[in-house]
């Protein structure tokens, strides 16, 4: 966390943290080495299958705790989609939550000590920004044709301005994945290094109580934007949905 510099001062590297390293020793990574976000992928979504089937198959009518999370995620995030993106979308349903559910307990498990927080990684945040982008562009042709085409053209602009927004609506469409990602990835990473660095404020004696309350706080708030980046990723996953089935909208 925090090393003695040659200096008599202190060494912080708060990047350390997001280093990917093989689950089993070595230095090499290639495409099949388990490696710490392999095992911490896994257990979040061994962590979503024991809430959201383990702990809601018994459908009491007196909910268990974890069957009244279970079933406060799916209201929650069933509602976010009818009312962002029409109830036409309720059968794309089951991939939103999906996304929700992991993003959500891969955010909150990377707060716990020693965690690692896969989300944090652009790898990870970038193959679920594709797959919403790659689905709904696939979603919109397939529905629309290329009627969908018309979610570039705004119609509601004068004539002479309409092939310089299109550009622009071009460009945007294309840079969704971009920002998509990143966002949650940076959000995740910034707020961990953080913590990080005033953890190693917390070996000087004398301003150690006031690192400890920093840490404290910016724990806090970091719980509440594991939530919050997650709510994000998936009402934009809505918009974005919501573009491919009415494009002219």
């Amino acid at each position: 966390m925090a090393d003695e510099a040659h200096g008599g001062g202190i060494s912080i590297h708060p990047m350390d943290q997001f280093v990917v390293k093989p689950l089993f020793g070595g230095d090499t990574v290639h495409w099949y080495t388990i490696t710490n976000v392999t095992l911490w992928m896994a257990i979040t979504v061994l962590a979503v299958v024991l809430l959201l089937v383990v702990g809601s198959r018994g459908r009491a009518i007196i909910p268990t705790r974890a069957q009244s999370m279970a079933e406060l995620a799916y209201g929650f995030v069933y509602k976010m989609v009818e009312d962002v993106a029409g109830k036409d979308a309720l059968k794309f349903f089951p991939y939103i939550m999906t996304l929700f559910m992991f993003i959500v307990f891969a955010n909150m498990l990377g707060l716990l000590p020693m965690a690692f927080t896969t989300t944090s990684h652009i790898a990870v945040t970038a193959i679920l920004a594709l797959a919403v982008f790659i689905t709904v562009t696939v979603v919109g042709f397939v529905k629309n044709g290329a009627k969908f085409l018309e979610l570039f053209w705004v119609k509601s602009a004068p004539l002479p301005l309409r092939p310089v927004l299109a550009v622009i609506e071009i460009i945007s469409y294309f840079v969704r994945p971009v920002s998509h990602s990143i966002r949650l990835g940076g959000n995740m990473m910034a707020g961990h290094a953080v913590i990080k660095v005033f953890a190693g404020f917390a070996a000087v004696t004398a301003i150690a109580p006031f690192s400890i309350l920093a840490i404290t706080a910016i724990y806090g708030l970091e719980v509440l934007v594991a939530f919050i980046q997650a709510y994000v990723f998936t009402i934009l996953t809505c918009v974005y949905l919501k573009d491919a089935l009415h494009p002219s909208h």
